[in-house]
């Protein structure tokens, strides 16, 4: 089993900034992807940003220029660097890895709010 824990979620002001961590610990894999997906109250789960194993990224056009995706491999650690914040970042945010042959795990999410 492989498990993914999220950290670095809090409140913000609008224009703040936050860092995301997922460590990700368990049985060995290897990923095809990971990401970081949110999901606001009411609403559906959305992908924010993801990083393909070839090291290509891919992010959702609200956040593009504000979030960053990274990876430290030898921590197994991915992040996400938000900038900028807007009060309409809040929500949920999850960890996502999928691996190859293509299981799809999960953290249990950290909270991002932003204030206006």
């Amino acid at each position: 089993q492989v498990q993914l824990v999220e950290s670095g979620g809090g409140l913000v002001q609008d224009g703040g900034s936050l860092r995301l961590s997922c460590a990700i610990s368990g049985s060995i894999f290897i990923a095809k992807s990971m990401g970081w997906y949110r999901q606001a109250p009411g609403k559906q789960r959305e992908l924010v940003a993801a990083l393909a194993r070839a090291g290509t990224t891919n992010y959702a056009d609200s956040v593009k220029g504000r979030f960053t995706i990274s990876r430290d491999a030898a921590k197994n650690t991915v992040y996400l660097q938000l900038n900028s914040l807007k009060p309409e970042d809040t929500g949920v945010y999850y960890c996502n890895l999928e691996t190859i042959p293509g299981w799809n795990y999960w953290g249990r999410g950290t909270q991002v709010t932003v204030s206006s």
